[in-house]
């Protein structure tokens, strides 16, 4: 005898009562329930509810989320901050400031041993040491030349004639 391959469907178990029934009907007919619903639905994290207000239109369009709105610049420009300069009582305070400033010490050993300024730092330099010398002229200060202590007395000497000094 041929072997009949088992099959999951179910035939029918007994005998029906209603020659006319029709089992897809029947159960559209008697259930006219909704379908229950387990868990939430799925993305209710984004989906806010929206809280209907009468009257008020800027509660509506009010976002229930917390935190800023506010549009964060991805692209960092160069915006110069304004340096505020250091106001004195007298010159000589400033003078005494202005020699004080240790960066600006910095710079001038640097420059001694004849090594290499970026431009800003030349241009801190050439601004302090103009603001160095306005200082010293208005409190009538005379800066003294190293090459004048390098100089030969005897240099002065030639520039001397002897016959002034003869009877």
């Amino acid at each position: 005898m041929a072997r009949s391959k088992k099959s999951r469907k179910v035939g029918l178990i007994g005998v029906r009562k209603d020659p006319d029934f029709k089992p897809s009907e029947n159960r559209k007919s008697d259930s006219p329930r909704p379908k229950k619903h387990k868990g939430k639905p799925a993305g209710n994290r984004h989906n806010v509810e929206q809280k209907k207000v009468t009257g008020k239109k800027s509660a509506e369009n009010k976002d229930p989320r917390h935190g800023s709105k506010k549009p964060i610049q991805l692209v960092k420009t160069e915006t110069p901050t304004p340096v505020q300069k250091k106001k004195f009582a007298t010159p000589a305070q400033e003078l005494a400031a202005l020699e004080a400033d240790q960066r600006l010490t910095d710079l001038l050993d640097k420059l001694d041993d004849d090594k290499t300024l970026t431009r800003e730092q030349q241009a801190y330099v050439d601004e302090k040491m103009a603001r160095h010398r306005i200082l010293c002229d208005l409190l009538g200060i005379v800066e003294e030349d190293d090459e004048d202590d390098d100089m030969d007395p005897f240099d002065d000497l030639d520039a001397i004639n002897i016959d002034d000094f003869k009877h």
